[in-house]
């Protein structure tokens, strides 16, 4: 894994790291092999016809360097119930990516715009559901208090960035549907099975990250 040692670092230079990183790339998408969506994406949605939204890559410093804020969906919603999520959701009329993401993880798990330093955002991601999301990074000082939406939001909980950067962490999985074999990234972090968009853009950024 080329992961220089700044990158892990849980002070300004791991902030920095991270921003260089991420403001170099411009949103490119070859450079670096990374995925474009959801495997089959192409095939289900025109481009034109997919609902745009944001996510928050939000990095937390820890003594053990920065972990990414993730959230348990609660089990009776309506789309991608019970599945690990970044925090955020769809663009509101006239809102950017920016916004958006910002506000949803305010609405989910509690944490203020202004508590959150945006790093820049990454290259967008389309998913087999018809949405075109949108990362945003940001870096998040402690003490971090989560309040999260007990309608939304089942827990939350951080994944080590360097769990994340490892390409061994990076693992495929199938299921069959429709006589057809999806196939997509997982992340098994302990008891948790991080998969599908969440897994692939974590799978970009880590090849960003490391590239």
């Amino acid at each position: 894994m080329k992961t220089g040692s700044s990158l892990l670092s849980g002070g300004i230079a791991g902030r920095e790291a991270v921003r260089r990183r991420v403001q170099e790339a411009g949103g490119r998408l070859d450079a670096h092999g990374w995925l474009s969506g959801d495997e089959g994406h192409e095939r289900a949605h025109a481009p034109d016809a997919r609902t745009p939204a944001a996510v928050l890559l939000g990095l937390v410093p820890r003594d053990g360097g920065p972990n990414v804020i993730l959230t348990q969906r609660t089990a009776h919603l309506s789309a991608h119930a019970g599945q690990i999520s970044l925090p955020g959701g769809r663009l509101e009329a006239e809102e950017g990516p920016a916004d958006a993401a910002l506000r949803e993880t305010f609405e989910e798990i509690g944490i203020a715009p202004e508590r959150i330093e945006l790093l820049g955002g990454l290259r967008h991601y389309d998913t087999i559901t018809g949405f075109r999301i949108h990362p945003v990074v940001g870096w998040i000082e402690p003490p971090v208090a989560f309040a999260p939406d007990p309608f939304e939001v089942e827990e939350v909980f951080e994944l080590p960035l360097g769990f994340a950067l490892d390409p061994a962490n990076h693992r495929r999985d199938s299921y069959l549907r429709n006589g057809e074999r999806r196939h997509f990234y997982v992340l098994p972090y302990r008891d948790r099975y991080i998969w599908g968009a969440t897994a692939g853009i974590l799978v970009n950024f880590a090849r960003l990250l490391t590239g």
